[in-house]
């Protein structure tokens, strides 16, 4: 009997390390922040984010800035608005693209200057398509500029 049980929990073990990597909840690629200057107090973060079932931002925070938000900046008649957004649905295996004039994530009250060619931590809050919410700590590079190759090319992934 206990034979049968160590032979269940080992099968049990094999068949949850088998699961995919995709089974994360988000993909992030080609994420870049903006540089900053000496007494600059905000700037902006980008990336592309997939979401293979489905998925919603909810939040987004970084020890470097006193507040960061999902915003999305829109034309409205011949005046560009940015508002922040409570959430960002992310569809079922399609890319959302956080960039410059449209969605980003706008980060608030900077702690200190974002120095090119450093590194942001920042985490994503997230909830699946069945409501379960997680968190994703990424490190995003801090640049004055896209980097090059648009927002391909950088991929993080860690829980």
């Amino acid at each position: 009997m206990q034979k049968a049980f160590m032979t269940l929990i080992a099968a049990a073990s094999l068949a949850l390390a088998a699961l995919p990597a995709s089974a994360q909840v988000v993909q992030v690629q080609g994420a870049w922040a903006r540089a900053s200057v000496p007494g600059q107090k905000a700037t902006g973060a980008f990336m592309t984010l997939t979401a293979p079932a489905g998925a919603t931002l909810v939040g987004v925070s970084t020890p470097a800035a006193g507040l960061a938000e999902v915003h999305e900046m829109k034309m409205e008649g011949d005046v560009m608005k940015m508002r922040a957004l409570p959430s960002l649905p992310l569809p079922a295996g399609q890319a959302v693209e956080l960039k410059p004039g449209g969605y980003h994530v706008m980060l608030l009250d900077l702690k200190a200057p974002l120095a090119k060619d450093s590194q942001l931590p920042l985490t994503l809050k997230l909830r699946d398509a069945k409501g379960a919410e997680s968190q994703l700590d990424i490190s995003v590079p801090v640049s004055a500029t896209p980097p090059a190759g648009g927002m391909a090319g950088h991929e993080h992934h860690k829980h």
